[in-house]
């Protein structure tokens, strides 16, 4: 996939990945250093919770899409985060999960202190195997614009005049 700059996303614009599956001891290890909680480390405990069995941290859940999201959209740059709007875990991921992401484009603001770059306001929804949404976000981030090529060839028209 070749980089996309600002001058490339159009508002509804959309972008899917690939799958990814979860299994029993990637919830467990990813629980055991950074979420150490009974419903995402044991299965026995986890049946008492709200949970009714072993579920992934959310902030499992948001690891695993980022990794979908560099893999499936590649602004130029990087995929470099300003904010943060909103995040939403609808509901749990479980061992066996198969997760991808849909991507949509909200909005698009090019800068005007900067206008080698923009902000690009994105919608994720990271689905599982039967397309139900287990986690949403929407978050905006820094797009460069103007590619390069095209920017030597302004510069080159420039200065024949």
């Amino acid at each position: 996939m070749t980089e996309i700059f600002l001058e490339d996303l159009v508002v509804g614009q959309t972008f899917s990945s690939g799958r990814l599956q979860i299994d029993t001891e990637s919830i467990k290890h990813f629980a055991a250093e950074f979420d150490p909680q009974p419903f995402h480390l044991d299965e026995q405990a986890a049946r008492q919770t709200i949970f009714r069995g072993l579920a992934a941290s959310g902030w499992h859940t948001a690891a695993l899409t980022m990794r979908l999201l560099v893999a499936s959209f590649k602004p130029a740059g990087g995929l470099i985060g300003a904010s943060l709007d909103e995040l939403s875990w609808p509901r749990p991921v479980r061992p066996g999960d198969e997760l991808r992401i849909e991507i949509e484009i909200l909005e698009i603001r090019p800068s005007k202190s900067r206008p080698e770059q923009g902000i690009v306001k994105i919608r994720v929804t990271t689905l599982n195997q039967v397309d139900k949404a287990v986690q949403i976000y929407i978050a905006n981030i820094v797009v460069l614009g103007c590619r390069k090529e095209e920017s030597n060839h302004k510069a080159d028209a420039v200065d024949k005049m």
